[in-house]
């Protein structure tokens, strides 16, 4: 039998192995300070271009065709951001995005022979998470990434005048609303301007559910794309 005050397992652990795993758990806390260290916040705006995606619906019957379109104006769009660096090539960033479009709707039958045409006003406010990828390390003056996420879209649209109409046309009621889901993709680059600021340069494509199509008569099959060309800056900590 054994003696009770002698643990045989801890005779075979040499004490050359102690120390190294005494080393190691040592350097534990000091590869998370380094990571932990390693990442940077930052924050930026940048405003732009927004142009909205068009469609068109059509509707055949025994009595002749309907047809429907809508056709955007460029708008401004506004993005606020904030993210952190977590690694050489990647980041996460959450989004604030704003943009503002003007509409004109149409629609016809030619078996009723009535018509309209109006002007419309519509604006989307966002808010979405984003991954992103860069291409270069974050030493770098020029850093090109691509980036996606997703995120949430209220959509808000607004008549502003009937321009024509004839007959009893099927009217786009007065004020129409619409939250969904929003997937976006975007490209970009980040140059170093000083040690703290970049500029920043991105193309970015939302695309979610077509709230404008559906009260078109008759109703578009496409859902909306809202692209966005964006200037701006960004300050990092």
């Amino acid at each position: 039998m054994f003696d009770s005050g002698h643990n045989p397992l801890a005779a075979c652990v040499h004490p050359r192995s102690k120390m190294r795993h005494a080393k190691f758990l040592l350097l534990i806390p000091a590869v998370l300070a380094i990571s932990v260290s390693a990442r940077t916040t930052y924050v930026g705006a940048s405003g732009g271009i927004a142009t909205l995606s068009a469609d068109a619906g059509s509707r055949g019957t025994a009595q002749g065709l309907s047809l429907s379109s809508y056709a955007p104006a460029n708008g401004g769009a506004l993005n606020v951001f904030a993210g952190v660096h977590l690694h050489n090539y990647f980041s996460v960033q959450v989004n604030y995005i704003w943009n503002e479009n003007d509409l004109i709707l149409n629609s016809s039958s030619s078996s009723t022979g009535a018509f309209y045409q109006e002007s419309r006003s519509s604006s989307q406010n966002s808010g979405i998470f984003d991954f992103l990828i860069y291409f270069r390390r974050r030493s770098s003056r020029v850093r090109p990434y691509l980036g996606t996420g997703v995120g949430v879209v209220h959509l808000a649209s607004t008549r502003e005048k009937l321009i024509a109409s004839s007959g009893a046309p099927s009217l786009s009621p007065l004020t129409f609303t619409s939250t969904g889901l929003v997937f976006r993709s975007h490209v970009g680059i980040d140059l170093r301007l000083a040690r703290k600021l970049d500029f920043r340069y991105s193309f970015s494509e939302m695309i979610g559910q077509n709230e404008i199509s559906k009260h078109l008569a008759p109703p578009a099959p496409r859902g909306l794309e809202n692209f966005q060309n964006l200037f701006g800056f960004i300050v990092r900590f």
